[in-house]
Order: structure tokens, then sequence, then C-alpha cells
């Protein structure tokens, strides 16, 4: 894509083209572009030009965007929001108890018999 016949690229939406300038910058970077062009059929254009646009701006530190990032930014988008009230009305009708011989029986040991090992 970088060394080739850029002309069918080159009326790409914008952030296409930024994160095309980005990718090609470094070796592999035409790969992942053309990993990020086939999530276009799965969840669309729109999407994908606004996960590139997020990635973009919320990009790494050595400033190169993945894939995965751009699939990252689409999950989030897509993410059902939590509801703004999750408290229940469910209540406990009875207090546990502390049952504290059940550990000696998960062990095998009755607490009585180990005292008295210990005696």
């Amino acid at each position: 894509m970088a060394h080739g016949n850029g002309a069918p690229f080159a009326d790409m939406p914008e952030p296409l083209q930024m994160l095309c300038r980005a990718l090609l910058r470094d070796p592999g970077g035409d790969r992942v572009m053309a990993q990020v062009l086939a999530i276009v059929p799965a969840v669309g254009l729109d999407a994908v030009l606004v996960a590139v646009e997020l990635a973009l701006e919320n990009a790494p530190p050595s400033g190169k965007v993945s894939v995965e990032h751009v699939v990252n930014v689409l999950g989030r988008l897509n993410a059902t929001p939590a509801p703004q009230n999750a408290a229940t009305t469910l209540q406990v009708a009875t207090a546990p108890l502390a049952n504290t011989a059940r550990y000696d029986s998960l062990r095998g040991q009755d607490s009585t018999e180990e005292a008295c090992h210990d005696a």
C-alpha cells in the first residue's frame, strides 16, 4: 500500500488516511491497515471511523496504533451501559452463623481430637 499505487486509497476518509500515514511509518503497518479495513464490512464504516479517531487520539506514548486497539475501542463503543441503579431489594432472611467446627470437618478432623493431640 505504501510502495505501490496509492491512488485507490486517496479518497479514503480522513481518519483512515491519518491512520494509514501513522501505520506506514513502521514495518508491517500495511498489514495492520489491511486488518483495520477488513473490519469495515462487519461493523460499518462509520463505526470504524469513530474508533480510528479515538484510537489515534488515545494512542500510546509510542504512537503506534494496533488493530487490537481499534477493535478494543469498537467494543467499548458498542458495550451495553451498566444500569444506573444496580441496588437490589433482596434481603437475607436468616443471618449466617459462624461455624468454626466446619473448617475442621472439611479438613477431616474433629476439633476435640485436635485439642487432645495438642495436649
